[in-house]
């Protein structure tokens, strides 16, 4: 296969414009209400003096430089698979590069799982909070406009989720240009108040971090709960990997969003030490009087932006879900010529618009969401360290001392905000909780189901050399005519073609067994895309053709034997073909395997994949649905 080119200098820059335009929205928003919820917890507990305050911005500086900076763009982002990025992408590279069979091989997935669950979850709640946080600052210009609070942020929530089909190379382009705008204000808001008082540089410095926790071990432990809101998000430029590539998202960070984040981080340090009366809402109050609504518009429109940043994450990861069978068969809609990544999942967009709008109308307000924020985001940052390693150790073969150096410190940072999160779990944390632990359920029910149903179409199907055996023996009319059996394998019968064999008693004059493969390249070259193999007899009308397509193209099968049917090897009538799908019906039954409830679990889910008629673009007026029945 063609590997593809290069990018140029001006493919590029859009790719670091439309990184900005979704992989950064989430993180860089959180400057909006990371301060305030620290110095809001219980009542104010962390006290807005000089030296809490310059204690918490160094937190939050030296957690974003550890966790973002260190560890997610010089290392993370280095594991990709085939570009891919993500917890699940992560767990799969692990899982490849372990002894197969071993309790790691076991284990590497079901954290995978997990983390993807957790994902989603944050995938929830982060447009919630984000939106509300920006829509809140209305009450900052007027009091009076609370009510409308909501009923705005609910709207903006609606025209985010309605755009999505445009797919994100174009919601990038369009975003690009206001998250620069944005921070370029991050900065321009920060910068005068760090020039007006320059001691708070001292908050790069990590020992006034370590002088807090230690003058204040208590406050600085629950204050964790609140800094992490900083860096949420950080798993997002991960998972959005696949839509950009690593090294835009490196350009994007090091040289912008790292930098502005910073300035204003320290700047609401300088305006806290300088007015405590501004906790309530330190970011709007960075800005003059006269600004203020401006920096609201603008703040809705970077915490629209926020949320793209985890829905694009979503739509990945759960691409990459249904590739490893822990989702059935979605449909997704490629988006770019260009970009593999850049997808839309209709599914997914429409259940997560739904639980967002769920979370707001129970929480009402950013406050009170903050409180459920956290633990997710948290626990995956958890999960990725302990997956890298693994794949460190088992695929980079780093040494020790480096596997205990990494783990050690980043393990350490993480599970501090784990713990500290933890606390909050009987006040709003449970949410997350609860909603990984369904997704997670839902995603290893699948997985499990799908193991069992193969298993038994295997014994079902028989081995495709055996029928052949049948079919060369006689006894079975040739019917004219070219008819396509849709299959996974090439080692067993499609259960539609043993079907209608039984059934029938006939078997057409050409009999076309198909298999798709997906290529890690955008478009797969007419003459590469099929191979034929006349299965050891080129004269008795039974072929097995695989097709091969890039992740641009789309499966459309039909245009792809069409292809094949002007080459020697392959001679068939397309507008005349009939094509057979195998629609197996999974019933419950007292096999091993799986429990019964887990079962109607399973056979519940199947029920709701996509459509392999229109996934595959067959012709529906000359499609045969065959039925069968499998008992698990």
């Amino acid at each position: 296969m063609n590997a593809p080119s290069a990018p140029s200098s001006t493919t590029r820059r859009a790719l670091v414009l439309g990184a900005l335009g979704v992989v950064f929205g989430d993180i860089g928003t959180s400057p909006l209400y990371a301060m305030q919820t620290v110095f809001a917890l219980d009542d104010g507990i962390v006290e807005p003096t000089r030296d809490n305050a310059l204690g918490v911005v160094s937190t939050v500086v030296w957690a974003i430089t550890l966790v973002v900076s260190v560890k997610y763009v010089l290392f993370v982002l280095r594991a990709d698979n085939d570009g891919e990025g993500g917890v699940l992408s992560l767990a799969f590279l692990a899982r490849r590069s372990v002894r197969p069979g071993g309790k790691r091989f076991r284990l590497v997935m079901v954290l995978g799982v997990i983390g993807a669950a957790l994902f989603y979850g944050d995938s929830v709640i982060t447009p919630a909070i984000s939106v509300m946080s920006a829509v809140e600052g209305l009450e900052v210009v007027q009091p009076g406009l609370t009510p409308w609070v909501l009923p705005l942020g609910a709207a903006v929530i609606t025209v985010l989720f309605v755009v999505q089909r445009h797919g994100t190379d174009r919601v990038g382009r369009f975003f690009g240009p206001v998250m620069v705008l944005w921070f370029v204000t991050l900065a321009a808001l920060g910068l005068p108040h760090v020039l007006a008082y320059p001691q708070a540089l001292l908050a790069l410095s990590p020992h006034l971090a370590l002088q807090f926790a230690l003058a204040h071990p208590l406050v600085s432990f629950l204050a964790l709960g609140a800094v992490v809101l900083a860096i949420t998000g950080a798993e997002a430029l991960y998972a959005d990997m696949g839509h950009f590539g690593r090294p835009a998202i490196a350009t994007g960070w090091f040289w912008l969003v790292f930098p502005s984040l910073t300035l204003n981080y320290l700047g609401q340090a300088e305006l806290i030490v300088k007015d405590p009366a501004t906790i309530d809402r330190p970011f709007f109050h960075l800005a003059p009087d006269w600004a203020t609504l401006p920096l609201v518009v603008l703040a809705t429109a970077a915490t629209v932006i926020a949320s793209q940043a985890v829905i694009s994450g979503a739509f990945s990861v759960s691409r990459q879900a249904e590739r490893l069978d822990f989702l059935p068969r979605l449909t997704v809609r490629q988006t770019s010529e260009h970009e593999g990544g850049q997808i839309y999942v209709p599914a997914i967009n429409w259940v997560l618009f739904a639980g967002v709008l769920v979370l707001m109308v129970s929480f009402r307000s950013s406050e009170h969401l903050a409180v459920a924020y956290g633990l997710a985001v948290t626990a995956t940052l958890a999960l990725t360290t302990c997956l890298f390693l693994v794949y460190a150790d088992a695929a980079l073969d780093w040494p020790r001392w480096r596997l205990w150096a990494f783990g050690g410190l980043f393990l350490w940072v993480e599970l501090s905000f784990v713990a500290a999160n933890a606390t909050k779990i009987t006040h709003g944390g449970w949410l997350p909780v609860l909603l990984a632990t369904v997704i997670a359920f839902v995603m290893l029910t699948w997985s499990k189901g799908q193991r069992v149903v193969k298993a038994r179409r295997v014994k079902v199907e028989r081995p495709l050399a055996e029928f052949l055996e049948e079919a060369h023996a006689g006894g079975l009319h040739r019917v004219p005519g070219t008819a396509v059996f849709l299959h996974t394998s090439h080692d067993t019968t499609p259960l539609s073609l043993r079907e209608n064999v039984d059934f029938n008693q006939v078997l057409h004059e050409n009999v076309i067994i198909t298999n798709t493969i997906r290529m890690n390249v955008p478009h797969v070259p007419d003459e590469e895309r099929v191979v034929v193999d006349d299965l050891g007899d080129q004269w008795d009308g039974i072929c097995l053709v695989r097709l091969h397509f890039g992740f641009a193209d789309e499966q459309d099968i039909p245009a792809a034997l069409s292809l094949a049917a002007q080459t020697p090897d392959l001679s068939f009538d397309r507008d005349t073909a009939l094509y057979f799908l195998s629609r197996v019906s999974v019933h419950a039954a007292d096999r091993p395997g799986m429990s019964r409830w887990r079962k109607r679990v399973y056979i519940a889910l199947s029920h709701n994949a996509a459509d392999p008629t229109e996934y595959f673009h067959l012709p529906i007026a000359r499609t045969v649905v065959v039925g069968a029945q499998l008992h698990v």
